[in-house]
Protein backbone atom coordinates (compact mmCIF):
# COMPACT_ATOMS: atom_id res chain seq x y z
CA UNK A 1 0.00 0.00 0.00
CA UNK A 2 1.18 3.07 -1.04
CA UNK A 3 2.01 5.55 2.22
CA UNK A 4 -0.31 8.67 1.04
CA UNK A 5 -3.20 6.23 0.54
CA UNK A 6 -6.02 5.75 3.26
CA UNK A 7 -8.16 3.26 3.17
CA UNK A 8 -11.68 3.39 4.29
CA UNK A 9 -12.09 2.96 8.36
CA UNK A 10 -14.82 1.61 10.47
CA UNK A 11 -14.05 2.24 14.53
CA UNK A 12 -17.02 3.29 16.65
CA UNK A 13 -16.61 7.44 18.24
CA UNK A 14 -19.49 7.93 19.70
CA UNK A 15 -23.09 5.78 19.70
CA UNK A 16 -23.89 5.73 16.36
CA UNK A 17 -20.79 7.79 14.87
CA UNK A 18 -18.66 5.65 12.49
CA UNK A 19 -15.23 7.45 12.13
CA UNK A 20 -14.51 5.93 7.93
CA UNK A 21 -11.77 8.69 7.60
CA UNK A 22 -9.02 10.00 9.51
CA UNK A 23 -6.13 11.84 8.21
CA UNK A 24 -3.96 13.41 11.14
CA UNK A 25 -0.18 14.62 12.10
CA UNK A 26 0.60 11.56 13.98
CA UNK A 27 -0.26 9.60 10.15
CA UNK A 28 0.20 11.63 7.72
CA UNK A 29 2.98 13.93 8.53
CA UNK A 30 1.45 16.57 6.91
CA UNK A 31 1.65 20.37 9.01
CA UNK A 32 -1.27 22.80 8.12
CA UNK A 33 -4.41 19.57 7.08
CA UNK A 34 -6.12 17.26 9.00
CA UNK A 35 -9.12 15.58 7.38
CA UNK A 36 -12.21 13.11 9.27
CA UNK A 37 -15.19 11.37 8.08
CA UNK A 38 -18.01 10.63 10.35
CA UNK A 39 -21.38 8.19 9.36
CA UNK A 40 -23.99 9.57 11.98
CA UNK A 41 -26.89 7.30 12.67
CA UNK A 42 -30.36 8.88 12.91
CA UNK A 43 -30.03 10.81 16.73
CA UNK A 44 -26.68 10.68 16.86
CA UNK A 45 -24.33 13.34 18.33
CA UNK A 46 -20.59 14.41 17.57
CA UNK A 47 -18.67 17.29 19.78
CA UNK A 48 -15.17 18.51 19.82
CA UNK A 49 -13.38 20.98 21.22
CA UNK A 50 -11.11 23.21 18.87
CA UNK A 51 -7.88 24.35 19.72
CA UNK A 52 -5.05 26.08 17.47
CA UNK A 53 -7.06 24.65 14.78
CA UNK A 54 -10.30 25.87 12.48
CA UNK A 55 -13.01 23.42 10.64
CA UNK A 56 -15.42 23.29 7.73
CA UNK A 57 -17.73 21.18 7.98
CA UNK A 58 -19.12 19.63 4.65
CA UNK A 59 -22.30 17.58 5.08
CA UNK A 60 -21.38 15.05 3.14
CA UNK A 61 -25.48 13.43 2.32
CA UNK A 62 -28.13 13.81 5.10
CA UNK A 63 -29.24 16.64 7.69
CA UNK A 64 -27.90 18.05 10.97
CA UNK A 65 -28.55 20.23 13.14
CA UNK A 66 -24.83 22.46 14.87
CA UNK A 67 -24.61 24.03 17.72
CA UNK A 68 -21.49 26.09 17.96
CA UNK A 69 -20.48 27.59 21.86
CA UNK A 70 -24.53 27.60 22.30
CA UNK A 71 -25.78 29.03 19.37
CA UNK A 72 -27.85 26.54 17.38
CA UNK A 73 -27.74 26.16 13.14
CA UNK A 74 -30.69 24.02 12.74
CA UNK A 75 -31.46 21.87 9.32
CA UNK A 76 -28.03 21.56 7.48
CA UNK A 77 -27.63 19.16 4.36
CA UNK A 78 -29.27 19.16 1.03
CA UNK A 79 -28.80 15.56 -0.68
CA UNK A 80 -29.17 12.30 0.23
CA UNK A 81 -26.08 11.60 -2.03
CA UNK A 82 -23.19 13.42 -3.22
CA UNK A 83 -23.76 12.00 -6.81
CA UNK A 84 -26.97 14.50 -6.90
CA UNK A 85 -24.02 16.96 -8.35
CA UNK A 86 -26.22 19.41 -6.13
CA UNK A 87 -23.87 21.54 -3.53
CA UNK A 88 -24.75 21.07 0.22
CA UNK A 89 -24.85 23.50 3.45
CA UNK A 90 -21.26 23.60 5.46
CA UNK A 91 -20.71 25.53 8.26
CA UNK A 92 -17.35 26.74 9.14
CA UNK A 93 -16.12 26.77 13.06
CA UNK A 94 -13.55 28.81 14.22
CA UNK A 95 -10.35 27.49 16.24
CA UNK A 96 -10.86 27.85 20.50
CA UNK A 97 -14.60 26.71 19.98
CA UNK A 98 -16.86 23.87 21.25
CA UNK A 99 -19.21 22.27 18.77
CA UNK A 100 -21.51 19.08 18.77
CA UNK A 101 -23.49 17.75 15.44
CA UNK A 102 -26.74 16.15 15.91
CA UNK A 103 -28.14 14.19 12.86
CA UNK A 104 -31.37 14.45 12.16
CA UNK A 105 -31.42 11.25 10.01
CA UNK A 106 -28.63 8.97 8.76
CA UNK A 107 -25.97 11.41 7.62
CA UNK A 108 -21.72 11.73 6.54
CA UNK A 109 -20.27 15.05 7.16
CA UNK A 110 -16.51 15.63 6.27
CA UNK A 111 -14.52 17.69 9.28
CA UNK A 112 -11.94 19.68 6.88
CA UNK A 113 -9.32 21.14 9.44
CA UNK A 114 -6.06 23.87 9.29
CA UNK A 115 -3.97 25.28 11.67
CA UNK A 116 -5.30 28.25 12.85
CA UNK A 117 -4.77 31.06 15.60
CA UNK A 118 -7.45 33.44 15.03
CA UNK A 119 -10.70 33.65 16.45
CA UNK A 120 -13.13 34.51 14.04
CA UNK A 121 -16.99 34.26 13.22
CA UNK A 122 -18.61 30.93 13.16
CA UNK A 123 -20.23 31.30 9.31
CA UNK A 124 -22.84 28.63 7.88
CA UNK A 125 -21.84 28.06 4.21
CA UNK A 126 -25.30 27.70 2.40
CA UNK A 127 -25.38 25.35 -0.66
CA UNK A 128 -27.47 28.23 -2.39
CA UNK A 129 -24.65 30.46 -2.04
CA UNK A 130 -21.59 27.86 -3.61
CA UNK A 131 -20.75 29.00 -6.77
CA UNK A 132 -20.49 26.52 -9.51
CA UNK A 133 -17.97 26.06 -12.31
CA UNK A 134 -17.51 24.03 -15.09
CA UNK A 135 -13.28 23.73 -16.21
CA UNK A 136 -11.60 21.53 -18.61
CA UNK A 137 -12.74 20.32 -22.22
CA UNK A 138 -12.13 17.02 -23.95
CA UNK A 139 -11.66 14.34 -21.57
CA UNK A 140 -10.31 16.63 -19.14
CA UNK A 141 -14.24 17.69 -17.60
CA UNK A 142 -15.48 18.16 -14.47
CA UNK A 143 -17.82 19.96 -12.58
CA UNK A 144 -16.57 21.65 -9.24
CA UNK A 145 -18.13 23.64 -6.07
CA UNK A 146 -16.59 26.22 -4.05
CA UNK A 147 -16.94 25.92 -0.65
CA UNK A 148 -14.57 27.90 0.41
CA UNK A 149 -12.27 29.36 -2.11
CA UNK A 150 -9.40 31.94 -1.43
CA UNK A 151 -11.92 34.52 -3.13
CA UNK A 152 -13.76 34.28 0.35
CA UNK A 153 -12.31 35.49 3.37
CA UNK A 154 -14.24 33.54 5.70
CA UNK A 155 -11.28 31.07 7.30
CA UNK A 156 -7.50 31.72 8.23
CA UNK A 157 -5.84 28.95 5.79
CA UNK A 158 -8.60 26.55 4.70
CA UNK A 159 -9.42 25.69 1.65
CA UNK A 160 -12.53 23.36 0.28
CA UNK A 161 -13.76 22.21 -2.48
CA UNK A 162 -15.70 19.05 -4.38
CA UNK A 163 -15.03 18.04 -7.93
CA UNK A 164 -17.16 15.86 -10.30
CA UNK A 165 -15.59 14.03 -12.78
CA UNK A 166 -17.49 12.23 -15.16
CA UNK A 167 -16.48 8.54 -16.75
CA UNK A 168 -13.41 8.16 -18.64
CA UNK A 169 -11.83 11.74 -17.93
CA UNK A 170 -8.77 12.98 -16.30
CA UNK A 171 -9.19 15.44 -12.94
CA UNK A 172 -6.20 18.06 -11.80
CA UNK A 173 -5.22 17.47 -15.50
CA UNK A 174 -3.13 18.67 -17.02
CA UNK A 175 -0.75 17.53 -13.65
CA UNK A 176 -0.47 20.37 -11.41
CA UNK A 177 1.30 21.24 -8.05
CA UNK A 178 1.60 24.08 -5.85
CA UNK A 179 4.27 22.93 -3.38
CA UNK A 180 6.54 25.75 -3.42
CA UNK A 181 6.19 29.29 -1.23
CA UNK A 182 7.05 31.63 -4.51
CA UNK A 183 4.24 33.67 -4.46
CA UNK A 184 2.50 35.11 -7.10
CA UNK A 185 4.66 32.24 -9.10
CA UNK A 186 2.84 29.34 -7.14
CA UNK A 187 1.97 28.55 -3.93
CA UNK A 188 2.80 26.32 -0.99
CA UNK A 189 -0.36 24.27 0.14
CA UNK A 190 -1.13 20.65 1.14
CA UNK A 191 -3.92 18.82 0.23
CA UNK A 192 -6.04 15.73 0.98
CA UNK A 193 -8.61 13.67 -1.72
CA UNK A 194 -11.14 12.25 0.04
CA UNK A 195 -12.88 9.90 -2.58
CA UNK A 196 -16.49 8.65 -3.37
CA UNK A 197 -17.31 6.33 -6.60
CA UNK A 198 -20.53 5.69 -8.23
CA UNK A 199 -21.28 2.67 -8.84
CA UNK A 200 -19.16 2.00 -5.31
CA UNK A 201 -17.32 -1.09 -6.47
CA UNK A 202 -15.32 1.03 -8.71
CA UNK A 203 -11.85 2.41 -8.69
CA UNK A 204 -9.37 5.22 -10.19
CA UNK A 205 -6.14 5.79 -10.09
CA UNK A 206 -4.19 8.59 -8.53
CA UNK A 207 -0.45 9.55 -9.17
CA UNK A 208 1.43 11.59 -6.60
CA UNK A 209 4.60 12.59 -8.09
CA UNK A 210 7.30 15.40 -8.51
CA UNK A 211 9.82 16.26 -11.00
CA UNK A 212 13.10 14.46 -9.88
CA UNK A 213 10.75 11.40 -9.02
CA UNK A 214 11.63 11.37 -5.58
CA UNK A 215 8.20 10.96 -4.60
CA UNK A 216 6.42 9.02 -7.14
CA UNK A 217 3.42 6.84 -6.04
CA UNK A 218 0.42 5.28 -8.20
CA UNK A 219 -2.14 3.97 -6.26
CA UNK A 220 -5.88 2.35 -7.22
CA UNK A 221 -8.44 4.46 -4.84
CA UNK A 222 -11.45 3.07 -4.58
CA UNK A 223 -14.91 4.13 -2.33
CA UNK A 224 -13.87 6.59 0.64
CA UNK A 225 -10.75 6.22 0.19
CA UNK A 226 -8.39 9.31 1.18
CA UNK A 227 -4.78 10.43 -0.62
CA UNK A 228 -3.12 13.00 0.95
CA UNK A 229 -0.39 15.61 -1.10
CA UNK A 230 1.94 16.62 0.91
CA UNK A 231 3.72 18.04 -2.29
CA UNK A 232 4.32 17.24 -6.10
CA UNK A 233 1.97 16.70 -8.96
CA UNK A 234 -1.56 14.94 -8.52
CA UNK A 235 -3.85 13.87 -11.48
CA UNK A 236 -6.98 11.64 -11.22
CA UNK A 237 -8.12 8.70 -14.06
CA UNK A 238 -11.41 7.68 -13.82
CA UNK A 239 -12.08 4.69 -15.67
CA UNK A 240 -15.03 4.18 -18.08
CA UNK A 241 -18.22 3.02 -16.37
CA UNK A 242 -17.82 4.71 -13.03
CA UNK A 243 -18.25 8.38 -12.08
CA UNK A 244 -15.70 10.23 -9.63
CA UNK A 245 -16.61 12.28 -6.43
CA UNK A 246 -13.84 13.88 -4.59
CA UNK A 247 -13.70 16.58 -1.93
CA UNK A 248 -10.04 18.33 -1.61
CA UNK A 249 -8.63 20.36 1.63
CA UNK A 250 -5.67 22.62 1.27
CA UNK A 251 -4.17 24.78 3.55
CA UNK A 252 -0.53 25.93 4.17
CA UNK A 253 1.33 29.90 5.16
CA UNK A 254 -0.87 31.32 2.17
CA UNK A 255 -4.28 31.12 1.92
CA UNK A 256 -3.73 31.30 -1.93
CA UNK A 257 -4.47 28.85 -4.39
CA UNK A 258 -1.28 29.28 -7.54
CA UNK A 259 -0.27 25.96 -8.71
CA UNK A 260 2.07 25.44 -11.82
CA UNK A 261 1.55 22.59 -14.79
CA UNK A 262 3.96 20.01 -15.36
CA UNK A 263 5.31 21.92 -18.33
CA UNK A 264 5.51 18.40 -20.12
CA UNK A 265 2.02 18.30 -20.55
CA UNK A 266 1.19 21.71 -20.47
CA UNK A 267 0.74 21.22 -24.05
CA UNK A 268 -2.49 19.94 -24.26
CA UNK A 269 -4.05 23.09 -22.89
CA UNK A 270 -3.09 24.72 -26.30
CA UNK A 271 -4.78 22.35 -28.23
CA UNK A 272 -8.00 24.00 -30.82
Amino acid sequence: MADLLYKKGNSALFEGVTLIQDINQSNAGLEYVQFKVIEMEEGSRYEENLENIELCAVILTGNVDVSVEGDHHPNLGTRESVFEKKPTDSIYIPSIKHFNIKANKPAKVALCYASSSKMLETKVIKATDIAKERRGKYSNQRLVHNILPDDVDIPENLLVVEVYTDSGNFSSYPPHKHDQDNLPKESMLEETYYHEIDPQQGFVFQRVYTDDRSLDETMAVEHQDCVSVPRGYHPVGVPDGYDLYYLNVMAGPKRKWKFHNDKDHEWILERD
